[in-house]
């Protein structure tokens, strides 16, 4: 009954772990995508400098690397997270930019998108 109990203890403990690995995934994530949205609205308010399209570039490939972990969660419209990223920043697709700012929204990060 004892090695139960530290064989159930240890799997909640491991659980626990990889919720928090997920939630540091998800608000990385979130962060990265904000940093672009803001990146990209400012080299598109005036006539950007080409270090500006360098600094969109940079910040992107950014939130890229952090989409990686999570690639696979849906967003919706038969859409994964990495689909809408992608289609958001390549194609300058808005409404896969509101699924992945949606996505935030529902993971609890809401506030680190534009």
């Amino acid at each position: 009954m004892l090695a139960l109990v530290a064989v159930t203890a240890g799997c909640s403990s491991s659980e626990g772990k990889d919720g928090q690995r997920l939630t540091t995934q998800r608000e990385n994530y979130c962060t990265q995508l904000g940093r672009w949205q803001k990146a990209r609205n400012a080299a598109a308010t005036d006539t950007p400098e080409p270090s500006e399209y360098d600094e969109v570039g940079a910040v992107a490939q950014d939130a890229f690397l952090a989409m990686r972990p999570l690639r696979d969660e849906t967003v919706g419209g038969g859409r994964t997270l990495a689909d809408a990223t992608l289609a958001a920043m390549n194609n300058r697709d808005s409404e896969a930019e509101g699924r992945v700012v949606q996505y935030c929204a529902d993971v609890g990060f809401e506030t680190l998108t534009r």
